[in-house]
């Protein structure tokens, strides 16, 4: 294995750690703040929004996460 290739599996590797830590501590502080976050948002008008935001940073975070996994592990989609 060449040194690029090296760094670029370093990269890969620490890119899907980062984005599954990030991904980890969402889920954490999903549960642990749950009643907060319910309270939240059953309010009423605009507050529905918060659920909506909150499913797309999760959506972004794991699919970082994930697509940094399979990347590392060397497996891609068909073309």
């Amino acid at each position: 294995m060449t040194d690029s290739n090296t760094q670029s599996a370093g990269k890969m590797l620490t890119r899907a750690s980062v984005y599954g830590t990030v991904s980890l501590a969402l889920y954490f502080l999903l549960y642990f703040f749950e009643d907060f976050i319910l309270e939240f948002t059953s309010r009423g008008g605009w507050y529905f929004i918060a659920p909506v935001v909150i499913a797309f940073v999760f959506s972004y975070f794991h699919g970082a996460f994930t697509s940094h996994f399979w990347d590392t592990l060397g497996i891609k989609a068909k073309k």
